[in-house]
């Protein structure tokens, strides 16, 4: 009996999933999965983030603003319910950003969070078996917990968009690491899974920043990415933003004690030497 309602509750998930891409114009994709979470869970907004075989982190949806900056304070300060979702490979459930223990537990993503306007944040692993692909992460504005039925529901679509990751990736030749070149999941102006396509031109810069990293720190990439992430936190800026700085040479990092910024080697790129500082 637990079984066939589970089963007409996982049909129910996917019918939404179905009906939000119809409205759309796309075949379903993980937009869609957020989208219709968003509206069945009652919750403010939501997130999807793929984790790369390789550790990288690709934003793939966020449904408001508050989602896309819980994305990026994530990203840059690699703690919070999505690193440990991912890690653990089970739910993490924060009803209360401002709860004490919270605030020991995330010192830096806790406040920040509620900064940008979530009082309360739910991850989801998506995972297969021991294979963890990505996180589906929910917020809401006002402190408060996941009714039984809801969690039930967050737990389905995560599934869901697992099964939507996978696919797509068999689908597009995209392993999470790089594209085919050719949109997906929804029509041109789209990435690989339906992902937005100014999403994966950020993600696209911060690669970039972070190779652009390895060769001016003389370091390999994980600890580029670092450095790129502890500069974003030190300055207070979003990490894409000080990615397209360093990509398009209005900032460059120094090998010194901290993130600093310093002028490009004549010949670097179009900026002329003295002015390359930071912008």
């Amino acid at each position: 009996m637990a079984a066939d309602s589970a089963a007409s509750r996982m049909i129910a998930i996917w019918d939404l999933v179905a009906r939000q891409a119809a409205h759309r114009g796309g075949r379903a994709s993980m937009q869609d999965v957020c989208a219709a979470a968003v509206a069945a869970i009652q919750v403010s907004g939501a997130g999807l983030m793929a984790v790369t075989r390789t550790g990288a982190v690709h934003v793939m949806c966020v449904t408001d603003e508050i989602s896309d900056r819980l994305a990026d304070i994530e990203l840059t300060l690699g703690e919070g319910p999505r690193a440990d979702a991912s890690a653990f490979g089970g739910p993490v459930l924060a009803s209360d950003l401002a709860h004490d223990d919270i605030m020991d537990r995330w010192p830096a993503f806790a406040p920040a969070a509620r900064g940008a306007g979530a009082a309360a944040v739910f991850a989801f692993p998506l995972q297969v078996g021991a294979i963890r692909v990505g996180v589906l992460e929910l917020y809401r504005r006002t402190p408060r917990p996941l009714a039984t039925v809801a969690l039930g529901d967050a737990l389905l679509f995560a599934d869901t968009a697992t099964l939507l990751l996978l696919e797509s990736q068999q689908a597009d030749g995209w392993d999470g690491q790089r594209g085919t070149g050719k949109p997906a999941g929804g029509g041109a102006g789209r990435g690989p899974g339906g992902q937005p396509m100014e999403l994966g031109l950020r993600r696209a810069e911060i690669d970039q920043a972070t190779g652009m990293l390895t060769e001016q720190l003389g370091t390999g990439i994980a600890e580029a990415f670092v450095r790129l992430r502890a500069y974003a936190y030190a300055q207070d800026r979003r990490l894409a933003d000080v990615a397209r700085d360093i990509v398009t040479r209005r900032l460059r990092l120094t090998n010194g004690d901290g993130p600093g910024t310093g002028p490009w080697p004549a010949g670097a790129g179009d900026l002329e030497p003295d002015q390359g500082g930071a912008g």
